[in-house]
This record gives C-alpha cells, sequence and structure tokens, in this order.
C-alpha cells in the first residue's frame, strides 16, 4: 500500500529523529530542539524509528556474539536460562568467568522475596562461585544438597557447596549426610531407607531452583580424580558408552543412565529430565563439550552458564 504525503513526511521525521538519537547521541529534549516539536513527539518519533526498522545498529561488542550464543542456545535446546560469558584464550582457568556468572544468577534467587529452595550439587566450578557469592541475610531461603558430603575416606567431601552457602546467607540447609557412592547396591539401599535422608530427597527434588556442575566421562573424568571411581570402574563406564555425570550419576548418549555398577551405588538424588522449573548446570572448556552436549540433548539439565568458546563447540557438535 502507498503511503500518503503525511505518512511519507512523519517517517523521514523519525528517520531523522532516529539518526539523532542512536547515532548522533542527542538526548530526546535536544531532539525536540532541533527538530522544532515537542519533547514527547520526539520520544514518539525515535519509538517509531525502531518499531518500523528504519535505523539498524550493530553492537561492537564481546558481549554481543556471547548474547547471540545465548540466544541459539536457548533455541536450539529449550532453555528457559542461558548466560554465556566470553572466553579468555590464554587462560585455561575451569571456572574463569562462569564461576562470576553463576555466583551473580545464585545471587538473584537469594535476593528474591518470596522464598525459594535450592538444590545444589557439588564440585570445582559451583565451589568457586559460592566464593564469589557476597554476604547476604536471606534466612527464608532453604539451601539443600543433591550429592552426599562424605569422600571414600570418610572425610568432608573438600568441594562441598552447601555448608560455605549456608554460612554466606544464613539460609537454612539440608546436607545429605552419606556417602557420594556407597560400598554396595545393599548399603546404599539401606542408607535411603533412614528417614532423614528421605526427608532431604524428597526436598531436593521438589527445588524451586537446581543447580550442578557438569562433569565429562574420559581418563581424566572429576569422579575419578577425586577418589569416588577407580580406574577399572572408570574403564568400564567408557566402555559401555558413559558420556557425562551429573551429581554422580553416568549417562549415555541418550540422556539415559547406563547400566553400570556405580548408578547402582550412587546415593545422590536421582537426575531426571527437567521441567519447567530450571535446572541449570554451570561448565566450559573442551573436555566438557560432550558431556554438555549430552545433558542438553537428553534435557537432563534446561539451563546453562558456559563461555563462548564452550557453546560454539557445543551448539557444533548438536548440528
Amino acid at each position: 500500500m502507498a503511503l500518503t504525503d503525511s505518512e511519507r513526511s512523519r517517517l523521514d521525521l523519525a528517520a531523522r529523529a532516529g539518526w539523532l538519537y542512536f547515532i548522533a547521541g542527542n538526548t530526546q529534549e535536544q531532539i525536540a530542539r532541533k527538530l522544532k516539536v515537542s519533547r514527547p513527539t520526539a520520544q514518539r518519533l525515535v519509538s517509531l524509528a525502531l518499531s518500523e526498522r528504519l535505523i539498524t545498529f550493530r553492537l561492537e561488542h564481546p558481549i554481543a556474539s556471547c548474547m547471540q550464543l545465548a540466544t541459539d542456545l536457548a533455541q536450539r535446546f529449550d532453555l528457559v536460562y542461558c548466560d554465556v560469558v566470553p572466553a579468555d584464550p590464554g587462560n585455561g582457568a575451569v571456572s574463569l568467568g562462569i564461576a562470576e556468572a553463576a555466583a551473580g544468577f545464585l545471587e538473584q534467587h537469594l535476593r528474591a522475596a518470596a522464598p525459594e529452595v535450592i538444590a545444589l550439587g557439588t564440585g570445582r566450578t559451583l565451589r568457586a562461585a559460592v566464593e564469589q557469592v557476597p554476604r547476604i541475610d536471606c534466612p527464608k531461603h532453604r539451601l539443600v544438597s543433591l550429592v552426599g558430603n562424605i569422600s571414600p575416606d570418610g572425610a568432608a567431601s573438600f568441594f562441598d557447596v552447601l555448608t560455605r552457602l549456608s554460612d554466606l546467607t544464613h539460609a537454612q540447609h539440608y546436607p545429605l549426610p552419606v556417602p557420594v557412592i556407597a560400598e554396595s547396591r545393599e548399603e546404599r539401599d539401606r542408607y535411603l531407607r533412614l528417614g532423614p535422608i528421605r526427608a532431604v530427597r524428597a526436598l531436593a527434588k521438589d527445588a524451586d531452583l537446581t543447580i550442578i556442575g557438569v562433569g565429562q566421562v574420559d581418563k581424566e573424568a572429576p569422579i575419578h580424580l577425586d577418589g569416588f571411581v577407580t580406574r577399572r570402574e572408570l574403564d568400564q563406564i567408557i566402555r559401555i558408552g558413559g558420556m557425562c555425570d551429573l551429581t554422580g550419576w553416568i549417562f549415555g548418549a541418550d540422556g539415559s543412565p547406563i547400566a553400570a555398577s556405580v548408578n547402582e551405588r550412587v546415593t545422590s538424588v536421582p537426575r531426571e529430565r527437567a521441567n519447567s522449573r530450571p535446572v541449570v548446570g554451570v561448565a566450559q572448556g573442551q573436555a566438557k563439550i560432550a558431556a554438555i552436549a549430552t545433558a542438553l540433548r537428553g534435557r537432563l539439565i534446561n539451563g546453562l552458564i558456559t563461555n563462548e568458546t564452550t557453546a560454539r563447540a557445543v551448539l557444533a557438535v548438536a548440528g
């Protein structure tokens, strides 16, 4: 449909207002003075320039590509939350950037007015994230562990995050006081029949937010390096198709738990398919790519905090 002279004149004026605002950096008051219109009219003209796509611009900043990658990941995997941070090619730290991003994400939830149940995994990256959380007094929230807090030698788990976060927030906290992996299936079942353990696991399964690390399954798998499975057990896990470790549960490429002995002995809260509640994985690095892709494809997580290099690689692997 052809534009009338009045409509064309108004679009011309909107284009001028858009240029003055976005390119020349004028305030709306300055635009009103230069175009000899009222300030409300100047505001409407700038809005019209945007709505009619009379002016486009490109954000020349590294964060722009990160935002696009986050959008691509969210659309590809139907995520409820995604944050991609810039990568530092010269720094191989496993938590650089994402620890700060995860801390900010946690802080938003901790500052929420309504009480929340926040379920937490464990590991190096989450521990680094918790160390970045400021002291916040929020006793109305409840923190619950998804993972046992006892190492194979009987010591408290070094990378436990629950107690540290509770210290920082004064939130109620509910640890899972059992070994991460029991000696046998029968021992695991005895632990899980205990009333307090059942109560903690039930609370964790009903959490408003879940945030976990994503472990790779390879010769350097954290579950082996931290002493939870032997080399022989790890070799079996790899041989039968283990791709991803989430809170001690090992999953295959289709997102289902594999038939390994570790899955019969792990005491962690079962990792089920994510629903509408956020289950956010935090991980980055070349070694994590296959594990992250598996967790996303299997919808074991529906949120992700990672860096741009990892994000690109995960999208490429996912096709």
